[in-house]
Formats: C-alpha cells, structure tokens, sequence
C-alpha cells in the first residue's frame, strides 16, 4: 500500500513540475513577444520623430533660400 501511495504522489509530482514547465516556457513566450512589440513600438515612433524634425528641418532651409 505504501509503495503504491509512493508512487502516486511521484507521478503526481513529476505531473505538475511538467505543467509548471510548460507554463513558464508559454509566459516566457509571451513577455519575448510583448518585448518585441514595444521595441517595434519604440521605432516607429522614433522614425516619425525623425522624419518630423527633418521636414521642420527642410521647411527652414526653403524658407532662408527664399529671402
């Protein structure tokens, strides 16, 4: 009866670390996938900061070339 016991709670055990693993790999996943969201994020909004200082940029520069 004890061995039986025994070797219910070990495959219950290894069951559960199992699912855990599984779990942590999918959160892992997603928090990569969250990350390289908000990096894409990050540069699309520094490109169009970019092209907004250089269109400022080329505003100023017609308007000295015009005086």
């Amino acid at each position: 009866m004890k061995k039986m016991t025994l070797l219910a709670l070990t495959l219950g055990a290894l069951s559960v670390g199992t699912g855990c693993h599984r779990n942590t790999r999918e959160a892992a996943k997603d928090d990569m996938e969250e990350t390289g969201d908000k990096a894409k994020d990050k540069a699309e909004d520094a490109a169009d900061a970019t092209g907004d200082a250089m269109e400022k940029a080329g505003d100023k520069v017609e308007d000295a070339t015009d005086k």
